[in-house]
């Protein structure tokens, strides 16, 4: 199947599971589309309109905080240390963008 690997954490396409380290996540229908869409465009920056229109299938920016709280809840699953974010940084006033931590590179397909 399709699987995505950067660090310590591969994501499983086909199942819908991030695996870090000995940890599995499943993860829910939002949350699997956001981080797909994270890992996929590795080092680029997706803004929040990007992310919110794709997941969530609108224009509608009048309350980022759903976003905010699935990057949130992500960032439990993903980061070793969720309030210091390796992988999934936050550009302020922009959005988003998936890096890893150790070499800053990309994202390798599994």
């Amino acid at each position: 199947g399709d699987v995505l690997k950067a660090g310590d954490i591969t994501l499983d396409v086909g199942k819908r599971l991030l695996i870090r380290g000995e940890e599995k996540h499943w993860l829910s229908p939002k949350q699997f589309q956001l981080l797909h869409m994270l890992m996929s465009n590795p080092g680029q920056v997706l803004s929040r309109r990007q992310l919110i229109r794709a997941i969530w299938d609108t224009d509608y920016m009048g309350d980022t905080r759903t976003l905010y709280v699935h990057v949130r809840w992500l960032r439990l699953k993903v980061e070793k240390d969720p309030s210091n974010p390796q992988y999934i940084r936050t550009v302020r006033g922009v959005g988003y963008r998936f890096t890893e931590p150790e070499t800053g590179s990309p994202p390798t397909p599994g």
